[in-house]
């Protein structure tokens, strides 16, 4: 795509910006009847044209007209027919002015509340697709304006953010938006997506008090009677002046803020909008019917606190205010009293940023459907295996390490202790007793938990081998370097690598093992190994005779398999001193992990060495692509 275009398709206004491709600055607004922010409204004249915007309102020579629709596109289907004309409108609109060329290579993002669920999302879609529209999306207004907020450089919002949880509260003309993000995505709320709360009640009630106040009150309230439309039109008055005040109180403290709506009906007749200090407060903190009774502070506060208590994750350290409404200072104060640990902020131009923050999903989805496909690239080649296997040995020393001496203590020791209660019959039964222990222990949580920070020690290289492909990826698609750090993750904790130590010891390992110690056994039944068998006493002489009569007449390999076989007594057995082995176990260890490391290097069998290499990779793949589908936010 070389352009992508965002349209925020409010209740009472709407606005369109546009970004190039390659243009690095801020999406421009795009002017639709000479308005960068335009009247949400179409008509139709008794010639069959269609007008939008504000000329929808006040034209007299119409036979349809229709405003505030989609606040009721989930509730009235005919809201359905009035999306599609508007949108036609402006879509004749965009080319006729020349801001958008038919058959260029462009697409729309469209924004809908973050309350909008996927069916109703697809049904909104259609409408733009049946009305001619490029190819567009519906994304979420909540994401669009945290995109907005992450682009703004004078926001200073850090790529941390994108980690932390953030609460954006967008406040549009008939609807109050809450949408709660984590690490860049939407998490659902029970009281999330629209609170029936929005600008356009204190724009109801401003004019209502204007026209209380005019000494022209029966003619006015005459004419919005017998013409929504121009009504409609001083309430977009209204909502202007309102902005324009509460975007710089200080100011109007002591400068007059009004504005002369002149209406030409029947006759001219002149509406004065006013706003001050006791205008504003009684907008805000007076109550009202259609409020039930509450005031507009008493509904917005109950709101955030019905959000807050429905947060289930951690509580927002940034909250984001969007809307034309969030210029307003008692609106910042309101939230910092709901959520002080967070830090509250707006835009300059609050009122776009929506339709900028569309513009800007546009392009980042683009590049990130490029990241995604040059990360699948990359996972899908043999790299991150050549990576793995120019480590594993260092893998295999390391699990050795780890896990030796437990082995020994935990297992071997056990089993030995068992034949020599009597439970184990003879020295060759261990063979198959030790066989099954060793597995399961090596597959066990135990086995896991040793192997956690070996593991963890040993990806660090890995991960810093890795990161030498996947960060030019991350920089050719502005995506924050940390989002594909496994570094990072490994420092947070947040990656588990999981190997199972059976495969570093198998068949061939656990086979040796089991012989290395029943010939230990072995030699301690015939003396051997430096550990003096006959304690002292007849019955140690007796074993001693017999034991140096059979190696006579048997030789030592036949006395050795004899004696596997045998069922020695358990006085015998009880001779050969655990409390020795124990005490040597140390030792042992080092003799073990010595002929391990020999046979691992000299004698690892290749195909399980292959297979070890390419679980621990396709695991690293799985990671990589799991932190590439996450990225949903990248600050360019």
């Amino acid at each position: 795509m070389e352009r992508y275009y965002g349209f925020d398709l409010g209740d009472a206004e709407s606005a369109i910006a546009r970004l190039a491709k390659k243009d690095s600055s801020q999406p421009q607004m795009i002017p639709v009847k000479d308005a960068q922010s335009f009247i949400t409204a179409y008509a139709r004249t008794v010639g069959g044209e269609l007008l939008i915007g504000e000329s929808a309102c006040y034209n007299t020579n119409t036979v349809t007209r229709s405003i505030r629709f989609k606040s009721r596109f989930l509730t009235d289907p005919e809201s359905e027919k009035d999306v599609k004309s508007f949108a036609a409108g402006v879509l004749g609109e965009l080319y006729q002015s020349g801001e958008l060329v038919k058959g260029e290579d462009c697409c729309f993002y469209i924004g809908c509340p973050a309350g909008w669920g996927k069916a109703d999302r697809e049904r909104y879609r259609r409408i733009f697709e049946d009305t001619g529209y490029p190819p567009a999306r519906i994304i979420s207004e909540s994401r669009a304006a945290l995109i907005s907020a992450c682009q703004s450089r004078h926001l200073q919002v850090g790529y941390d953010i994108l980690s932390k949880p953030v609460l954006v509260v967008d406040i549009g003309s008939s609807t109050t938006d809450f949408a709660y993000i984590m690490g860049g995505r939407e998490v659902s709320l029970q009281t999330a997506g629209e609170v029936a709360l929005g600008g356009g009640i204190l724009d109801e009630l401003l004019l209502e008090r204007a026209v209380r106040q005019s000494s022209q009150e029966k003619q006015i309230r005459r004419i919005f009677e017998a013409s929504p439309a121009w009504k409609s039109y001083c309430d977009f008055a209204a909502r202007r002046l309102k902005e324009k005040y509460f975007s710089d109180e200080e100011y109007w403290q002591t400068n007059e803020c009004c504005k002369t709506v002149r209406i030409l009906y029947d006759e001219p007749v002149s509406l004065t909008l006013r706003m001050d200090p006791e205008t504003a407060d009684a907008l805000l903190l007076k109550g009202v019917r259609s409020l039930g009774g509450k005031s507009f502070r008493e509904v917005f506060c109950q709101s955030l606190r019905g959000v807050r208590s429905h947060i289930q994750g951690e509580l927002p350290e940034l909250l984001f205010l969007t809307g034309g409404v969030s210029k307003l200072r008692d609106i910042r104060d309101w939230c910092a009293d709901v959520f002080p640990e967070a830090v509250v902020v707006t835009s300059a131009e609050p009122e776009f940023s929506v339709a900028r923050g569309l513009a800007w999903s546009g392009r980042i989805d683009a590049e990130l459907r490029e990241f995604r496909r040059e990360v699948a690239d990359l996972t899908e080649s043999s790299i991150v295996e050549k990576i793995v296997g120019s480590h594993i040995q260092d893998l295999y020393r390391r699990t050795v390490d780890a896990v030796v001496e437990p082995l020994l203590r935990e297992v071997a020791l056990p089993v030995v202790d068992r034949w020599r209660s009597g439970e184990i019959k003879k020295l060759s039964d261990i063979n198959p007793v030790m066989r099954s222990e060793v597995e399961a222990w090596l597959r066990s949580d135990r086995a896991q938990e040793l192997l956690a920070r070996p593991i963890a020690e040993w990806l660090k290289p890995v991960a810093y081998d890795v990161e030498e492909h996947t960060m030019p990826i991350c920089v050719s698609h502005n995506v924050p370097y940390k989002s594909m750090s496994l570094t990072s993750y490994l420092s947070l904790s947040d990656i588990d690598i999981q190997i199972d130590a059976g495969r570093v010891f198998a068949v061939e390992e656990i086979t040796w093992l089991i012989n290395a110690i029943i010939s230990i056994l072995v030699g301690l039944v015939c003396g051997g190994s430096g550990i003096a068998l006959i304690s002292g006493g007849i019955s140690g002489i007796v074993v001693g005779t017999t034991v140096s009569l059979l190696l006579l007449l048997l030789g030592k390999n036949r006395m050795q398999k004899a004696l596997m076989g045998t069922n020695l007594p358990q006085p015998l057995r009880k001779l050969v001193p655990i409390s020795r082995l124990e005490d040597r176990v140390e030792k042992l260890s080092a003799q073990v992990k010595a002929s391990f490391y020999e046979n691992l290097e000299k004698e690892k069998n290749e195909e399980i060495t292959a297979r070890l290499v390419r679980e621990i990779s396709d695991q690293i793949d799985r990671f990589l692509t799991k932190m590439a589908e996450i990225v949903e936010i990248p600050l360019g």
